[in-house]
C-alpha cells in the first residue's frame, strides 16, 4: 500500500514539474513581447494578436486532446510527449521567425501543444485523487507557477544583461532565448515517457469512439459543467487581457527594464505559489463555491485598484496580491467542473473547461489592444476589471456541489 501510495505521490509531483517546464517557457514569451513588438515592428493590437493565436489554436487542440485521452487512458505518456515536443519546435519557430505570420504559426503550435498536456493530466490526476482533487489539480498548477516565476527573472535578466545599473553583459537576443527553450521542452517530454508509463493506469481501459462519443453528449448536456466552463472562460480572459498590456505599460510608459518587468511578472506568480495549495485544500474541506467566490470578488477589487495606484511601490504591493488570487483560483474551478462529470471523462471535462478559456481568451486580448491603443492602460484595467466582476457574479450563481465526492 505504502509502494502504491508512493508511486502515486510521484506521479502528482512529476507531471507538476512538467508542467512547471512547460510554463517556464510561457512566461518567457511574456517578457519578451517588447522585444518582440520592436524587432518586428507591431502595434498593440499586433500584440493582442499574439495571444488570440495562442488562444485560438489552444481551444482547437483541447478536443483531440480530450479525445485522445478519454479514448487511450492508458497512453497517456505518449500524448504527454508529443504534446511537449510540439512546444518545443513552436519555440524554434518562434525564434527563427523573420516575419509576423511565421512568428503567429509558432506561437500557434506552441498553443496547440500546451493544450494537449492539460487534458491528459488534469484528467489523470482528477481520476487517481477523487478525495482530494482540489489539492492535486492545486498542486499541479503550483509546479506550473513555478515556472512562470522563475521564468520572467531569468529571462528578463538575460534579455537586459543587467540589475540596476549594474550591467553584466550586453543582453541576449529573444531569439536565440526561444530557439534555446526547445530543448528543455523536449528533454522533458522523454523524461515523462520514461518515467511515468504507468499514468492511466487506473482506468479500466481504452474506450471505442460510439462510446466516447455517447459520454461526450452527456458532457455537452451537463449545464452545471458548461457553467463552470464559462466561468473559468471569465477568469482566463481577465488574465490575458491584464497580464499581457500590463507588461506593455510597464515597459514603454513607466520605461521599467526588461529585468524588472520580469520580477513583477514573477511577483503575481511568486505569491500564487503559496496561496494554490492553500487554497486546493480549503476547496476539498470547505467545498469549491467559498473559496471560487472569495477569490473572483477579491480579484475584481485588486484590479479596479490599478486605476489609482498605477506606479511606484502600491503598484507593486497591487501586482503580489492579485498574484495571490489569479492563477489558485483556476484549479478550484476546474475540480469543481471535475465533481460534476461522470467517472471516464475527466479529459474531455477538462479539454471542455480549457476550450471554454480559449474561446473567450482568443477575442479578448484583440479588444484589449484596441483599448489601449485608444485609451491606455486603464482602459484595459476597465475592461479586465469589468469581465472579472461579471465573473464573481457567476461565482455566486452556478450550481455547484457543496463538498467533495466522498470515497
Amino acid at each position: 500500500m505504502r509502494k502504491k501510495n508512493k508511486q502515486s505521490m510521484s506521479l502528482l509531483y512529476g507531471l507538476s514539474a512538467g508542467h512547471g517546464v512547460k510554463h517556464f517557457g510561457q512566461g518567457a514569451l511574456l517578457v519578451m513581447i517588447p522585444s518582440i513588438k520592436s524587432t518586428l515592428g507591431l502595434t498593440d493590437v499586433g500584440v493582442g494578436g499574439i495571444s488570440t493565436v495562442q488562444s485560438i489554436s489552444s481551444g482547437i487542440a483541447n478536443i483531440p486532446a480530450g479525445i485522445l485521452t478519454d479514448m487511450y487512458r492508458k497512453k497517456i505518456a505518449w500524448i504527454l510527449l508529443l504534446s511537449m515536443v510540439m512546444v518545443g519546435l513552436g519555440y524554434f519557430i518562434i525564434g527563427i521567425s523573420p516575419l509576423y505570420w511565421i512568428l503567429l504559426l509558432g506561437v500557434a503550435v506552441v498553443g496547440f501543444g500546451t493544450s494537449l498536456w492539460h487534458a491528459p493530466a488534469f484528467g489523470t490526476l482528477a481520476a487517481r485523487y477523487p478525495e482530494r482533487r482540489g489539492y492535486a489539480m492545486s498542486a499541479h498548477l503550483t509546479g506550473a507557477q513555478i515556472g512562470n516565476t522563475t521564468s520572467p527573472i531569468i529571462i528578463g535578466f538575460l534579455l537586459a544583461g543587467t540589475v540596476g545599473s549594474y550591467a553584466f553583459f550586453s543582453g541576449i537576443s529573444w531569439r536565440i532565448i526561444a530557439i534555446s527553450l526547445s530543448i528543455p521542452m523536449i528533454i522533458t517530454g522523454l523524461m515523462v515517457i520514461l518515467r511515468f508509463k504507468s499514468a492511466g493506469s487506473e482506468s479500466e481501459g481504452n474506450i471505442t469512439i460510439t462510446d466516447y462519443f455517447r459520454s461526450a453528449k452527456s458532457l455537452l448536456n451537463n449545464y452545471s459543467v458548461l457553467g463552470m466552463a464559462l466561468l473559468g472562460a471569465m477568469r482566463g480572459a481577465v488574465h490575458t487581457s491584464f497580464q499581457v498590456f500590463l507588461v506593455i505599460y510597464m515597459r514603454e510608459i513607466l520605461e521599467y527594464s526588461n529585468t524588472l518587468v520580469g520580477v513583477h511578472v514573477a511577483l503575481i506568480t511568486m505569491a500564487g505559489i503559496i496561496s494554490t495549495p492553500i487554497m486546493g485544500n480549503f476547496s476539498d474541506k470547505l467545498g469549491r463555491r467559498p473559496v471560487i467566490s472569495f477569490a473572483m470578488i477579491l480579484m475584481t477589487i485588486l484590479i479596479f485598484l490599478f486605476l489609482v495606484f498605477d506606479r511606484g511601490i502600491m503598484m507593486t504591493f497591487l501586482v503580489g496580491c492579485l498574484g495571490l488570487f489569479f492563477f489558485s483560483v483556476m484549479p478550484i474551478i476546474n475540480a469543481a467542473a471535475m465533481d460534476m462529470v461522470d467517472k471516464g471523462s475527466e479529459g474531455s471535462g477538462t479539454a471542455l473547461m480549457f476550450t471554454g478559456g480559449s474561446v473567450i481568451g482568443s477575442i479578448t486580448p484583440i479588444f484589449a489592444g484596441i483599448i489601449n491603443q485608444s485609451s491606455g492602460f486603464h482602459g484595459v484595467v476597465i475592461f479586465s476589471g469589468i469581465i472579472a466582476l461579471v465573473g464573481a457574479a457567476l461565482s455566486l450563481i452556478l450550481p455547484m456541489k457543496s463538498a467533495p465526492p466522498e470515497a
